[in-house]
């Protein structure tokens, strides 16, 4: 290194080529890249709490329980919504057929030869014949319920998994043998029956005598008691052979319809046409959705508006971002100031106090889907905990039709939820940004 004389005789030194237009480039590089290491280092600066910034931390700490609190919570609710309609389905499609064809020109007295042609058809799994019918059940203590016979064949009966593969006592072999009757589990606590008590039927239309119309009464032993999971079916379906039901309801050699399994229920606009063309005659065909439209509809309507509402929790937590952020710029004036004489510029200051509170949004978020996560995979463990503590049954199987808890969660929802949690941490923290970088340095020193 060289020295020159400059103007006035004052020696001068000749830059350094490590300190020309290359370091000037990286300084500038540097500080003009966003979301730099000083930009995070001031950011986690602003983040930890000091004493004088207590009330300012605190706010901060609510934000993120706020946050975490709302994700979880709609996380764990969207997740319990959707176990619930997807375990109500599999137990009403594993019990009712998902396309019921009636008669409509005459009797279903070929319904053996139809069932055969019905089943051969591409995509159809099972084809059912049945007898049903309404009637008043009780036990030998007298006491009486309404239930709701279906008649089938025994080898149908064994094709319904849901019902053959939860019996809970007894067997289906009285029941193929045309001895008896299979019933829920809440039906026999009812009536006080066990396997091989009978069970007293009593059919509105009965037989004709010279008085009139006499109610038809019959006993049947119980062979086989079944548990479904769903209160609705395990306290009102008796299962009987279907011969014996014919008998029973007046319907020697016909039966009402024939319920079809699909290897895919949601086919049923696709198997429609198949199935009128196999019949070769006039029939009439529902669906499982038509059936259950109602009820499908109310909770596809509660799931959105549960959404929803829950969304308000997070945009909450999201506001008292807002509030905490403009807190910090309030008090740090005289620090944005001084960054701003010493170079830093109006977007670094925004990146500074944006990289601030979306910490606060992204920290609440990801702990809020641990905390969801953890609680939807012991969500019924959590159920029987709050029952044992608080000796009531948060979870009545008599109005929820289910004796569990389930719990669903999709990956497509879970992540709307993060994607509109993070979104709403992100917006919120504009406006107080925005508003850090606007100001004026003389003025925020003026007073100093």
């Amino acid at each position: 290194m060289s020295d020159t004389t400059g103007p006035g005789g004052q020696p001068q030194q000749d830059p350094s080529p490590t300190a020309g237009p290359a370091a000037g480039d990286e300084r500038a590089t540097a500080a003009a890249r966003p979301f730099s290491a000083f930009e995070r280092m001031v950011a986690w600066r602003y983040l930890r709490s000091r004493r004088k910034e207590a009330f300012i931390s605190v706010i901060a700490g609510f934000s993120f329980v706020g946050i975490m609190l709302g994700v979880a919570t709609l996380i764990i609710v969207m997740a319990v919504m959707n176990g619930f309609r997807t375990e109500l389905i599999d137990r009403i499609l594993g019990v009712n057929g998902h396309m019921i064809v009636q008669p409509i020109d005459q009797p279903f007295t070929d319904y053996a030869d139809l069932a055969t042609r019905l089943r051969a058809v591409d995509g159809v799994a099972e084809a059912i014949p049945l007898v049903e019918g309404q009637t008043l059940a009780s036990g030998a203590g007298g006491a009486g319920t309404g239930a709701f016979v279906r008649g089938l064949r025994a080898e149908d009966l064994g094709e319904l998994e849901m019902v053959a593969g939860n019996i809970a006592t007894g067997d289906l072999l009285g029941f193929a043998a045309g001895e008896g009757v299979a019933i829920g589990t809440r039906m026999a606590q009812a009536l006080g029956l066990a396997v091989g008590d009978d069970i007293t039927l009593i059919a509105p239309e009965g037989d004709v005598t010279p008085f009139g119309l006499t109610p038809r009464v019959k006993a049947y032993p119980v062979t086989a008691i079944f548990e479904v999971g769903m209160s609705e079916y395990d306290s009102t379906i008796i299962f009987m052979p279907l011969e014996e039901a014919q008998l029973y309801f007046n319907s020697e050699g016909v039966v009402q319809s024939i319920e079809i399994m699909l290897d895919d229920p949601d086919a049923v606009d696709v198997m429609r046409g198949r199935i009128e063309a196999t019949a070769e005659r006039q029939i009439f065909i529902t669906d499982w959705r038509q059936r259950n439209r109602t009820f499908f509809n109310a909770l596809q309507v509660e799931r959105n508006v549960m959404f929803l509402i829950l969304t308000l929790i997070i945009l909450v937590a999201a506001l008292n971002i807002v509030s905490g952020l403009i807190m910090l710029v309030k008090d740090k004036g005289r620090d944005i100031a001084i960054l701003r004489t010493m170079g830093a510029t109006s977007g670094a200051v925004m990146r500074i106090f944006f990289m601030t509170g979306a910490a606060i949004g992204v920290a609440g978020t990801l702990a809020g889907f641990v905390l969801g996560v953890v609680v939807c995979l012991n969500v019924e463990s959590i159920r029987q905990f709050f029952s044992w503590m608080s000796g009531t049954v948060l979870f009545d199987p008599e109005l929820y039709f289910l004796s569990q808890l389930p719990a669903d969660m999709e990956s497509g929802e879970t992540i709307t939820v993060l994607i509109v949690a993070l979104a709403l941490s992100f917006i919120a923290t504009l406006i107080p940004s925005w508003r850090a970088s606007r100001l004026d340095p003389v003025q925020a020193l003026r007073y100093e």
